[in-house]
C-alpha cells in the first residue's frame, strides 16, 4: 500500500520540469508537466455569474444585491467578472437593470468589467453607462441563432461587425462567443466545423479572445477535443477560452480536456449560478469553487482566493435563498 501511495505522489509532483511553448506569433506560455500531460501554469478565470449566473433567475435580484456580489467578487482576485447585460428587458428583463448595476459597483483598478451587447444599441447603451469592455455572443446553431438573438448566423456576424468597427474606433476591447460549441437543444450534436468558422470569424473581425461554450452541457471530453482540434487549426489555443456547463456532470472533466489541449483562460459562475433562458433543461455554469480547487490541487496558478470565493457563493446563495450547486463548497459545509 505505501508503494502505490508513493507512486501517487510521485505522479503529483510538481517539481518537475516546467517549460514553455509557442508558435507563430503568439507568445509563449509557461507549461508544466503533470503525469502525462501538460497543463498552463497559470490559467485566468472569467466571472460570470453576475451575468450569465443571473440572468435565468425566476424571481428579479434586487440591484442592490448583484451590485454587492461583484463587489465582493472584486475582493477574491478575480481579473475578470462579466457584469450584466445590455440586452432588451423585454427578452431578459433580469438585466433590465444594467446601467444601474454597471454604474453602482466599487470598480477595482485590477478588475476588467465586461458587458454583454447584442448589437449597435446595446453597445452605444453600455458606452453611454460607462463600460470599458463588452462582448458579443453567436451561435454555432443556425436555429439557436434565430431563437437566442432573433436572426441568422450571417445577420448575427453583420451586426457583429458594426461594434466591433465602433468599438475599435473607441477603443473598446471586444470578447466573443460562440454558444452550442458541443451540442444544441434543437439541432443536437453541431459539427466542430460550424464552430470553427464562427469562432474564426469572430477572431478575424477583432475579439481578441473567444470562448466556446458547451451551452446544453452536453459535452465530453471526446467532443471537446474534437471541437478543439478544428478550432485551433483557425483560431490561436491563445485566443481561446471554454464556457462549460455542468449538466451532464462533464464540466470539469471538459475543462482538463481543454487544459491538455493548450486552453488557458476558463468561464465558471460563483456557486455553479446559471442556465440558458433558451435552452430548456440546461443546468448552472459550473462553479467557480469546484474550478479553482481543481487547478489550485494541480498546482495551477489562478490568482484567485478560494476560501474568499466560498464566502461570496454563501452571500449569493442566502440572497436568492437557495443552495450552491458547488461541490466543493458543499463539502465544506458551507450549504445553506
Amino acid at each position: 500500500m505505501q508503494n502505490v501511495k508513493d507512486s501517487l505522489l510521485h505522479c503529483h509532483r510538481l517539481d518537475k520540469p516546467i517549460f514553455r511553448r509557442g508558435s507563430g506569433n503568439d507568445p509563449l506560455i509557461s507549461f508544466q508537466s503533470l503525469g502525462a500531460h501538460e497543463y498552463p501554469e497559470f490559467v485566468k478565470i472569467v466571472e460570470v455569474g453576475p451575468r450569465d449566473g443571473l440572468q435565468n433567475e425566476k424571481e428579479i435580484v434586487p440591484t442592490e444585491v448583484k451590485v454587492q456580489l461583484i463587489d465582493r467578487l472584486s475582493d477574491t482576485g478575480l481579473s475578470v467578472i462579466e457584469a450584466t447585460s445590455f440586452v432588451s428587458s423585454k427578452w431578459v428583463p433580469q438585466m433590465a437593470d444594467h446601467t444601474e448595476v454597471l454604474q453602482g459597483i466599487r470598480k477595482s483598478p485590477n478588475v476588467r468589467y465586461p458587458v454583454l451587447t447584442p448589437n449597435m444599441h446595446g453597445f452605444q447603451n453600455a458606452l453611454a453607462a460607462g463600460a470599458t469592455e463588452v462582448a458579443v455572443f453567436g451561435s454555432a446553431s443556425e436555429t439557436f441563432s434565430r431563437k437566442n438573438i432573433n436572426c441568422s448566423i450571417d445577420e448575427s456576424m453583420l451586426r457583429f461587425e458594426e461594434v466591433l468597427n465602433a468599438a475599435k474606433d473607441q477603443q473598446i476591447p471586444v470578447r466573443g462567443y460562440v454558444s452550442c460549441a458541443l451540442g444544441c437543444p434543437h439541432e443536437g450534436p453541431i459539427d466542430p466545423s460550424k464552430v470553427t468558422e464562427v469562432a474564426k470569424r469572430l477572431y478575424e473581425m477583432g475579439c481578441y479572445e473567444v470562448s466556446l461554450g458547451d451551452t446544453v452541457g452536453v459535452g465530453t471530453p471526446g467532443s471537446m477535443a474534437a471541437m478543439l482540434r478544428s478550432v485551433t487549426r483557425e483560431v490561436p489555443c491563445r485566443a481561446l477560452a471554454v464556457h462549460c456547463h455542468d449538466t451532464y456532470g462533464q464540466a470539469l472533466a471538459n475543462i482538463l480536456t481543454a487544459l491538455q489541449m493548450g486552453v488557458c483562460v476558463v468561464d465558471s459562475a460563483v456557486a455553479g449560478l446559471g442556465g440558458c433562458p433558451y435552452a430548456q433543461g440546461s443546468s448552472g455554469n459550473v462553479s467557480t469553487e469546484d474550478v479553482l480547487y481543481m487547478l489550485h490541487g494541480m498546482g495551477i496558478q489562478t490568482g484567485v482566493d478560494l476560501s474568499k470565493m466560498i464566502a461570496v457563493g454563501d452571500f449569493i446563495c442566502h440572497s436568492l435563498n437557495r443552495k450552491t450547486n458547488s461541490r466543493v463548497a458543499q463539502a465544506r459545509g458551507s450549504q445553506l
